[in-house]
């Protein structure tokens, strides 16, 4: 796992930060907190997208890094095709789900002024339209992760993330309309998704020979069966882990107010910034481990003991770090318009994000070796209790309480997945020539 694969990693995912840093405050002042609270809702459930992605993406990496390990890349074209129609269609369907909860009025449940009422409608409907992008860049993504290509990938995160923040700072320089801030989000996703596609593209034209993915049906059915045994699990945890890792803020719209939900939303999208550290690492050696499990797994276990010693160490200070800052950065950034309980509020997630730091390098290894089973299972005991003890806590603590239970679940989550046992392969599924 090359270092300069990791910085490249960071960069994509570090760049965003300043930006946000520079534009949350002013964006707050110029569009208010009620709206800062829908836009932090429209945030959460871009998230939510990936409910549609089926695992499509990862089992494209799984997949092709997989046969980069075994000397079989003839059929990487024929992965990507079939991992293109199927995340479109099921980007479509996510299209038409979403459409229908508006039409039924579903997003009404959130407490917001009833001025707002047009202006949250309009914008759902504009949110309906990202998911099929953000299905379908995941794939593309997923082709380039599982070539290694980080160089480019964070190039275009970079540009992402950029405008994920700088889009609707832009736009609320001209107008309020929370329409025109979501529309920037759009917009963002449907750029970085051709960029993307321009990546993987040339990648194939220049180090892969061109096949006709017709021309083997045997070939397409099997591809197709595999990464529907992997992606079929990944779907579970698509479906069940933005539920535990995004409804916390819905839950507090609902329960308490959109006020409340910039009161957790502001430390919180802070904190858990500092996780990019642990998401550069852990989206190398997802598709590095896959290979090296088919070719040196000796090597493997060796590549993860020290990367995740090292992530260990690092989020370690991180955290304590932003912990004993929070007091005095967070209201200088902010302002007076700073809610109180939002410095404890971001203490309490450090925890959490400690935790998730740790999860993630054991998620990874768990993908590695196909065994998306295991964390699906993970993600569906830890789902009530999370919304049980989600909805007792808020009720009983406030924001307070959804940050207790965010944290408390990243904690379980990290040691569910370290006591995983390591040498598992799927069921039915050959075991390269070792064991870590």
């Amino acid at each position: 796992m090359r270092p300069s694969n990791v910085a490249w990693s960071l960069a994509g995912l570090v760049a965003p930060l300043a930006v946000a840093a520079l534009t949350l405050p002013a964006l707050i002042e110029a569009i208010g907190m009620d709206r800062f609270g829908l836009l932090g809702l429209a945030w959460g459930l871009m998230g939510f997208a990936g409910l549609f992605d089926l695992g499509i993406g990862r089992a494209a990496t799984l997949t092709i890094a997989r046969m980069r390990g075994g000397g079989r890349t003839d059929q990487v074209p024929l992965v990507l095709r079939i991992a293109l129609r199927m995340s479109l269609r099921a980007g479509l369907v996510g299209t038409a789900l979403l459409a229908l909860a508006v039409a039924s009025g579903l997003h009404r449940h959130i407490r917001y002024p009833t001025a707002l009422d047009a202006e949250v409608t309009l914008s759902a409907c504009l949110l309906a339209l990202t998911i099929p992008a953000q299905v379908v860049m995941a794939t593309y993504r997923g082709v380039n992760e599982a070539f290694e290509q980080f160089r480019g990938i964070s190039l275009v995160r970079i540009g992402l993330g950029v405008a994920n923040f700088l889009g609707p700072f832009c736009i609320a320089l001209y107008t309020q309309h929370l329409a025109a801030l979501v529309g920037s989000l759009l917009l963002s996703r449907l750029l970085a998704l051709y960029a993307y596609r321009r990546l993987a593209n040339a990648h194939l034209k220049r180090h892969l020979a061109v096949i006709d993915p017709s021309a083997d049906l045997a070939a397409a059915v099997d591809l197709r069966r595999q990464m529907l045994s992997f992606g079929g699990w990944f779907t579970l945890s698509c479906i069940v882990s933005p539920l535990i890792t995004q409804s916390d803020r819905f839950f507090i719209g609902n329960l308490i107010s959109t006020q409340a939900v910039a009161t957790y939303t502001i430390p919180f999208e802070v904190v858990t910034q500092s996780l990019v550290v642990t998401g550069a690492i852990s989206s190398v050696a997802f598709p590095n481990l896959s290979a090296l499990y088919q070719s040196a797994p000796a090597e493997a276990a060796v590549v993860f003991r020290v990367w995740l010693r090292r992530v260990v160490t690092l989020m370690l200070a991180i955290t304590v770090v932003i912990a004993l800052a929070l007091p005095t950065v967070l209201p200088l950034w902010i302002g007076p318009r700073l809610p109180a309980e939002s410095v404890l509020v971001g203490q309490i997630l450090c925890i959490g994000v400690f935790a998730n730091s740790i999860g993630s390098m054991y998620y990874a290894r768990l993908h590695a070796k196909g065994r998306a089973d295991v964390t699906a299972k993970l993600h569906v005991v830890e789902l009530p209790l999370f919304v049980i003890t989600l909805y007792l806590l808020i009720g009983q603590y406030g924001v307070l309480g959804a940050a207790m239970t965010w944290s408390g679940r990243m904690v379980l989550d990290a040691l569910l997945l370290a006591l995983a046992p390591p040498d598992m392969a799927m069921a039915g599924e050959p075991r390269p020539g070792g064991h870590p």
